[in-house]
């Protein structure tokens, strides 16, 4: 749930920030109503860096509230981009001048892209752009500086509160961790509050960065203007500069087209009066340097953040900063709070969890929770028959076999994709928790190209491929599909999930308001007032408001009496199956071989009950019966409607036995929300037509060649 705060927010010059006028906490009651009858259970609530006493006191009022609609959250810190001061969400501008940033010139020194958070994004010449801001002088310097500027930036020093001399990573890092605790010490004590995410999305800014003239294609976007670390240098120094421009392109996502010369007047990004005293802060470092004699900026370093430079020896950034920081950060916002509050960690998006985070590394109650998208559709904004795994383009798959077509194939796709993310976690962590915690679809995009073309050879309904069509004839079907793909391919995993986002003031014209972004599955266009809202949780009028309901609101094992096994779900037909298994505390159970497919059955806490809960949204149920078959001997369940929950009893407790039921409705659905569709369906009976066709040319040609000859007697 993100907090809204609109454009104008943005106001460069001006770092007094307030996250107030907010929203009264009864307005948010009102809203908690709605995903409850859904099945939410869990809440993301991101935080962006505010150091606001009444926000605080809001957020809390806000949180508060939770355990009387059955919610429970964890909070986020979140912060996208450094700040919105570099092109994001998160810490205040106050950190940029800390660094000496003059805020004026963040975009003429293309230190920034910021058009998307004064209100842009929402254009085809600027969407998507706003994640290459990772890579763009500010927000990488300040990442750099935060997690690792004792190493690469000693001779940045400012004044703490006494006005003693410290390193800005010190200081940052005590705001930071002061912050935490502030936060922690308000909110922290409330029974809806699971735990704390320390941080979204963190980067690491030039750190361990092979090469000051490119950076990784296949985890850092590309796109638009894209200057190289050494670029961004020359920029904020007030050289103007050429730089690579990047454009979309197929199958990679993009490629470089031309180049342009960013900031043709020679200003400077740094202060005169900021700690470095007008000077670039790496070629203070002497990482780089302008040579007189040859009239342009030389490499000094060019290997200067992949290793020490006090000590040589090689840097990783994980277990050298982020590690450390992870066990100092959790510490003290647990004494801040309780000790049992969980802690929920990432890594760096697009990354595998890493192998280095051993058990010294990891801190007591924690849950690995990183993000998944998938990027080709974000990137585009658009989704169709054609999908791409760009996970694995990115690593070196073949292409072909990157490459899916339809439902069931967007649906494997997804599935691998997961499946990989999860699976790298267990190889590296066994058997810690792990959620997904950020996923979601953009609901402004537009057919995929591909399929307006490739669906007529298949006979398919010629389809719309116009961006936000959707908003026009609310016709959500090809947002339901992508929908539908992920979440089946979350629950193939047996993995949890938080949904981006719910924000309940979103409109067809801003979306979310922030960088062009639409992901929000609520829109308050489509809501009813609150006086015209009943309460019950079974009430219609709760779903007023939500976008492609039959995708999100699904059926899950919300508890279960055993290990989990498979779980499916089939939103075409309200279907869905279950396998799990009793649980031994025999053996171990922490295994770092475990897959999605090979879940361990042993080394677990003893099951005190019997009984499983699967919630059944009364979306499904609603004048329909459920059909429950797969149950042994002894068996027994409860439907409880109200409380949309079907109560499972099993009566067998011996470790080795499996359970697996198949929950239907009755009366099935009378229309289909869309066909289940792949390659072969669509273009299967052509490719045999015309198999047939080719081999009956073939045969024909032959026969003419080789076949008898009548012979004539004369």
């Amino acid at each position: 749930m993100p907090n809204d705060l609109d454009a104008s927010f943005v106001v460069i010059g001006d770092n007094k920030a307030s996250a107030t006028p907010i929203p009264s906490p009864q307005k948010v009651s009102d809203e908690f109503n709605e995903p409850d009858t859904r099945g939410d259970r869990i809440y993301r609530n991101t935080l962006h860096g505010i150091y606001d006493m009444e926000y605080l006191t809001y957020v809390r009022n806000l949180l508060s509230l939770l355990p009387q609609y059955g919610l429970t959250a964890f909070v986020s810190l979140h912060q996208d981009v450094w700040s919105r001061y570099s092109g994001g969400s998160g810490a205040p501008a106050w950190t940029l001048e800390l660094a000496g940033f003059d805020l004026d010139a963040l975009e003429e020194t293309g230190a920034a892209w910021l058009i998307g958070v004064k209100g842009g994004g929402h254009v085809e010449s600027e969407r998507g752009i706003w994640p290459c801001g990772y890579t763009k002088l500010a927000a990488a310097t300040m990442s750099t500086l935060f997690w690792a500027g004792d190493t690469f930036a000693p001779k940045l020093l400012v004044k703490d509160k006494n006005g003693d001399a410290i390193s800005i990573q010190q200081f940052l890092q005590d705001a930071y961790i002061a912050m935490s605790e502030t936060l922690a010490r308000a909110v922290g004590g409330l029974e809806g509050v699971l735990g704390f995410e320390m941080m979204n999305e963190p980067h690491r800014g030039y750190t361990d960065l092979p090469s000051l003239h490119s950076f990784d294609y296949n985890t850092d976007l590309h796109l638009s203007c894209t200057p190289s670390a050494f670029e961004s240098f020359q920029l904020g120094a007030g050289h103007p500069t050429e730089v690579g421009v990047w454009t979309r392109s197929f199958p990679m996502p993009t490629r470089k087209t031309g180049t342009a010369k960013l900031n043709p007047e020679g200003r400077k990004v740094w202060r005169p009066d900021g700690p470095s005293q007008g000077k670039c802060i790496w070629e203070l470092h002497n990482v780089w340097g302008w040579s007189d004699a040859k009239d342009e900026a030389v490499v000094l370093r060019e290997n200067y953040f992949i290793n020490n430079p006090a000590t040589g020896k090689k840097i990783d950034w994980y277990t050298d900063f982020y590690y450390p920081f992870l066990g100092k950060w959790t510490e003290r916002v647990r004494k801040a709070s309780s000790a049992d509050k969980i802690i929920f960690v990432e890594a760096i998006p697009n990354e595998f969890c890493p192998k280095s985070w051993t058990p010294e590394y990891r801190v007591p109650n924690m849950v690995y929770a990183p993000h998944w998208y998938d990027l080709n559709a974000l990137f585009a904004k658009a989704f169709g028959d054609f999908s791409v795994n760009v996970q694995g383009l990115s690593r070196g798959m073949f292409p072909l076999k990157a490459f899916y077509w339809g439902q069931k194939g967007a649906r494997d796709n997804f599935s691998l994709q997961i499946r990989n993310l999860v699976e790298h976690s267990y190889s590296s962590l066994g058997e810690q928790p792990v959620i997904i915690g950020e996923c979601g679809i953009p609901m402004d995009m537009k057919c995929a190209l591909p399929v307006t073309i490739f669906s007529r050879l298949a006979n398919l309904p010629r389809l719309d491929s116009s961006k936000k069509e959707a908003f026009k004839t609310e016709d959500f079907t090809w947002q339901s599909r992508m929908m539908d793909a992920m979440l089946t391919a979350l629950e193939r995993s047996l993995v949890g999930f938080t949904l981006w986002n719910y924000n309940p003031s979103n409109n067809d014209q801003t979306g979310d308001d922030w960088n062009g972004e639409n992901f929000s599955w609520f829109s308050g266009k489509r809501a009813l007032p609150p006086s015209l809202l009943y309460y019950e949780q079974d009430a219609p009028s709760l779903d007023n408001g939500a976008r492609i309901l039959p995708a999100v609101v699904r059926p899950y094992p919300a508890k279960t009496a055993g290990i989990p096994l498979r779980f499916e779900y089939e939103m075409t037909t309200g279907t869905f199956s279950f396998e799990w298994g009793n649980a031994t505390p025999e053996g171990s159970g922490a295994a770092l071989d475990a897959t999605v497919a090979g879940v361990p059955r042993t080394g677990h806490p003893k099951v005190t009950t019997r009984e499983t809960e699967i919630f059944v949204p009364s979306l499904l149920t609603v004048g329909r019966k459920l059909i429950v078959k797969g149950l042994e001997p002894g068996d027994t369940y409860i439907h409880d409607e109200r409380r949309q929950t079907l109560f499972i009893l099993t009566r067998d407790a011996d470790p080795r036995t499996v359970h697996n039921i198949t929950v239907s409705v009755h009366p099935p659905f009378r229309r289909l929300p869309f066909e289940l569709n792949d390659f072969w369906s669509d273009f299967g009976p052509r490719i045999i037509s015309l198999g047939v066709v080719v081999v009956g040319v073939i045969m024909f040609i032959l026969l003419m060649r080789y076949g008898p000859r009548a012979s004539v007697d004369i």
